[in-house]
C-alpha cells in the first residue's frame, strides 16, 4: 500500500463531506466499525466524538485506526487511509464538531452540553480503488 504524501486527486476526494466509516481496535484486539464524519486537515484527517464514546477510549488504549471515505456520488470509488491518533484535544468550545457540521450540513453542532473530543489521524497507509484509484 502506498505511503503519504497522497496524490492531489485523492486529497480533494478526501476534502469533500463523504461517507465514511472508522474502525477502531478493542482490547481484545478486535475490529469495531462506525460511520464517522471526518475532514482533511492539511495531511491529516480529524475526527470528533462524545467524550462518552467507547471508540474514543479504545483510541487511547491502541491509537490504531483505519478510516474509508466512499465518494458520496459513487459508492464504488473509495479511499481507505490506515494509521494511527497522533492527538487528542478537547473540544471546549465546539470548533471541532462544528467544523465538521458545517462541512457535512451546513449547520452548527445542535448539542452544545455535551463534551466533545477532536483527534487528528496520522496516515501511515493508504489504498483507493474506483476513480480515485
Amino acid at each position: 500500500m502506498p505511503k503519504p504524501p497522497l496524490p492531489p486527486h485523492v486529497i480533494e476526494m478526501l476534502s469533500r463531506p463523504n461517507p465514511a466509516v472508522i474502525a477502531t481496535l478493542r482490547g481484545d484486539g478486535s475490529p469495531v466499525t462506525v460511520a464517522t464524519w471526518y475532514a482533511w486537515d492539511d495531511g491529516r484527517i480529524l475526527v470528533n466524538m462524545d467524550a462518552e464514546r467507547r471508540r474514543l477510549a479504545y483510541m487511547k488504549a491502541d491509537p490504531r485506526v483505519s478510516l474509508t471515505a466512499l465518494d458520496s456520488d459513487n459508492w464504488y470509488t473509495h479511499v481507505s487511509v490506515q494509521g494511527r491518533v497522533a492527538r487528542f484535544e478537547n473540544d471546549i468550545d465546539h470548533e471541532g464538531i462544528d467544523r465538521l457540521s458545517l462541512l457535512y450540513t451546513g449547520k452548527p453542532y445542535p448539542d452544545r452540553v455535551r463534551r466533545r473530543v477532536n483527534a487528528w489521524i496520522e496516515i501511515e497507509t493508504w489504498f483507493a480503488w474506483g476513480e480515485a484509484g
